[in-house]
């Protein structure tokens, strides 16, 4: 392993452990950090440990000032929409709540844009947007569930694009890690329901046939049926399992 390499594997050992810390409140608003506890705690040197620093700064969750350390700062204050800091929070006991929150965003945002790409997309990109539902709802009923989720962040991630905005655009990220995130930590089923692809379904004929209100209905239930199987599913179990995924009033939803 070369100096570089080794250095780059300790600052990401550094984030790994004190990221996902933070995010999950195990360091409180207002804790502060020395570089000096840093390097003995992990076992580093100064540059490794304020390069690592540095990160969390950009996501503000700390800021560094000379002789004061580096302060956790209040939750208020982050970065949210950062795609690292949603997988830590994900990651963390706040789960649920994270989730919520994202699928909030994603219920403002996804609807509109749904009807905005049903009124301004291009007959190729309708064609191809009808596409590739049919190939994610395809990958849905073998219950290839990696290469279903690979689709359906493209599906989502499309119709962000068509719409011509370029801030919806800008929050496909965060679509993606609330997809991605659900399905790492067994928020989903075998194979998503039918309805879930139904839908899916829906919103691809509405933007294909130039129907602006329907796909943005089709949108909205589309986010709605996924905040419903949220709620069903309650508390997550031990071992980051979703006790709900084990029943069948459980999260089944698709995103």
């Amino acid at each position: 392993m070369s100096r570089e390499s080794d250095h780059r594997t300790l600052h990401n050992r550094v984030l790994a452990e004190l990221g996902p810390a933070i995010a999950a409140g195990r360091y409180g608003p207002d804790h502060v950090f020395t570089l000096d506890g840093l390097v003995r705690e992990f076992g580093v040197s100064r540059t490794v440990a304020r390069e690592a620093v540095r990160v969390l700064e950009s996501m503000r969750l700390v800021v560094s000032r000379p002789r004061t350390g580096v302060r956790v700062r209040p939750r208020e204050e982050w970065s949210v929409f950062d795609p690292q800091l949603i997988r830590w929070r994900l990651a963390g006991p706040g789960r649920l709540e994270q989730l919520r929150s994202l699928n909030g965003l994603r219920a403002a945002v996804e609807p509109p844009a749904a009807a905005a790409a049903a009124r301004l997309a291009t007959p190729e990109e309708r064609a191809s947007l009808v596409d590739l539902e049919r190939r994610m709802a395809d990958t849905g009923r073998r219950g290839d569930l990696e290469a279903f989720l690979e689709l359906d962040i493209a599906f989502h991630r499309r119709i962000l694009e068509l719409s011509g905005n370029d801030m919806f655009a800008g929050l496909s990220g965060v679509v993606a890690e609330v997809l991605a995130g659900r399905t790492e930590h067994s928020l989903m089923p075998p194979t998503p329901r039918p309805e879930a692809l139904c839908l899916h379904r829906h919103v691809a004929s509405a933007i294909e046939g130039g129907l602006p209100q329907v796909a943005e209905a089709a949108m909205r239930a589309i986010v709605r049926e996924v905040v419903e199987a949220l709620d069903a599913g309650g508390d997550l179990g031990p071992e980051g399992t979703d006790p709900g995924a084990q029943r069948p009033d459980g999260p089944t939803a698709a995103g």
